[in-house]
């Protein structure tokens, strides 16, 4: 328990854990690292270097190149972490070009670490405990992680028990004595869920390095980033994730899931309001 090499990594959003030089401490020493999102900052995506980051942690490395120059990002106050001139860059990150944070990945010991993802991105209370689409990024993880990782689908119910975004006041205070189940899948056979795209995925960055590209474990160029292909493979790969989170669902004897519910188009009925009350009784949240 108080060993950190055996606790799990998780992402953090930037705009709530890390809006200051004590928040950012406190979440960086509980690992979660630092992610932005999309809605709240022009460098959010799947692509930002948190992503990197998480697949470092879950590959074997060596992840840098001997003629590659060090790199060290100004400092910030939001900053938990203090450059030390004296090392190279590779100990420390930026999100932003601007602020800078441990790199755990720079460290053997956290290699072949355990990744806790909620891969909704967003607070999604349902009555039918419905989930939303997954976000791509989770793809990552499975397809540029080497070797890849296992993967066990959780599903978790109760919290909106606990902080309903309905309460009343005190909302701040979280509601005592509240039931919470935690449903752990079997791990997956991931070679047979998702060997085939990960066999696509090698092909793709095969044609890119055979032009000289030289990529590091985590970093993409833009054809692998935004090519028709690249982009298939991970929505395949994340719709095959969430589908094995929904058969951990269907074991706690909630109703069949409506398979156009893995798709991010069906959730843009909701149009530009992306919280509150939905037409299916359902609320969201940023959070």
């Amino acid at each position: 328990m108080f060993n950190p090499d055996n606790l799990r990594w998780g992402l953090g959003s930037y705009d709530l854990c890390f809006t200051n030089k004590g928040l950012s401490t406190f979440f960086t020493f509980g690992q979660v690292l630092p992610t932005h999102r999309s809605a709240h900052s022009q460098y959010g995506g799947l692509f930002q270097p948190t992503i990197t980051q998480a697949i470092r942690l879950l590959s074997c490395g060596p992840f840098l190149h001997e003629q590659d120059p060090p790199e060290k990002p100004a400092t910030s106050l939001k900053s938990p972490d203090l450059i030390d001139p004296f090392s190279g860059g590779h100990l420390t990150f930026s999100t932003n070009g601007h602020d800078t944070f441990p790199a755990p990945s720079a460290y053997r010991n956290r290699r072949h670490a355990w990744v806790h993802i909620f891969p909704e991105g967003m607070i999604h209370q349902s009555e039918q405990r419905i989930m939303r689409y997954f976000k791509w990024g989770v793809s990552r993880l499975i397809l540029e992680s080497e070797p890849m990782p296992d993967v066990v689908p959780i599903f978790v119910e109760g919290f909106d028990n606990i902080m309903h975004e309905t309460r009343t006041f005190p909302r701040f205070i979280p509601r005592p004595f509240q039931n919470v189940r935690v449903t752990f899948g079997e791990k997956l056979d991931t070679e047979e869920v998702f060997g085939d795209l990960r066999r696509r995925w090698k092909q793709l960055q095969a044609k890119e390095q055979a032009k000289g590209e030289r990529l590091a474990v985590g970093v993409l160029n833009d054809p692998l980033k935004y090519s028709k292909e690249a982009v298939e493979i991970r929505k395949e790969c994340t719709r095959r994730v969430r589908q094995a989170v929904v058969d951990v669902r269907r074991q706690r004897g909630y109703p069949e899931d409506d398979p156009k519910n893995s798709l991010a188009t069906t959730w843009l009925r909701e149009g530009s309001h992306r919280e509150g009350r939905k037409e299916d009784d359902s609320i969201t949240k940023d959070g």
